[in-house]
């Protein structure tokens, strides 16, 4: 049966599953997410009343969570690419970066997105402030971290950079990576190179106006 995904292509979560799901070639049904399709929406709080995504609907089991998600792919849908290690010791270290980039950047970075679309009088300047200053202290370990690695746990690609992938690349549009975590810099380009993440950042370009701080003009 074919695997549905309900997602939105700009959303940083669903394009950490959609980079699995091309770093395989995987083939699956977009449920698309928006406001011109009612029923889509209707459909996913039916899956999961929490009514976040993304969702995988996988022979009528339904799979919340983009980590679990991609674990899932493989253990039912493995490709080529094995994007968390067999050995239990190294699929330790796969999952602390990967719940780092969750917890570490994408976090603090959607605290600074989500008091944005506040209203004025709703903001939270020291929540802002704390989250700014997280991810100044989350680069700065990564930038030590990545001194000497490619990827997030070591050589290979993992289910680690498959969430780096969006969330720093939304990060530095948020809270701009400086020159002084050239490691970190260097990493995101490497992630932007690839064809996997390349491919779910041009499937989202024409949403960019939807940025609520503004998305530069660079990446």
């Amino acid at each position: 049966m074919t695997l549905k995904l309900y997602a939105h292509p700009f959303s940083s979560y669903c394009q950490k599953v959609l980079v699995a799901l091309y770093e395989n070639g995987i083939p699956f049904e977009w449920r698309a997410l928006s406001h011109e399709n009612p029923q889509v929406m209707e459909e996913l709080t039916a899956l999961w009343p929490m009514k976040r995504f993304p969702v995988l609907v996988d022979a009528g089991r339904t799979v919340m969570e983009a980590s679990i998600i991609i674990e899932h792919l493989g253990l039912y849908h493995p490709g080529p690419v094995r994007l968390l290690p067999e050995d239990a010791r190294s699929a330790i270290e796969v999952r602390l970066m990967d719940r780092f980039f969750d917890n570490y950047i994408s976090t603090p970075q959607q605290k600074i997105v989500g008091d944005s679309l506040r209203p004025q009088t709703e903001r939270d300047p020291r929540g802002v402030a704390d989250a700014r200053a997280m991810l100044d202290t989350a680069y700065g370990w990564l930038d030590n971290v990545m001194a000497d690695r490619e990827w997030a746990a070591g050589d290979h690609f993992s289910l680690a950079d498959c969430g780096a992938a969006p969330f720093l690349f939304y990060a530095d549009w948020t809270h701009r990576i400086e020159a002084s975590f050239p490691h970190v810099i260097a990493y995101r380009q490497r992630l932007l190179a690839r064809p996997s993440f390349a491919r779910a950042v041009d499937e989202a370009r024409p949403y960019r106006p939807l940025f609520p701080l503004g998305a530069p003009d660079r990446d």
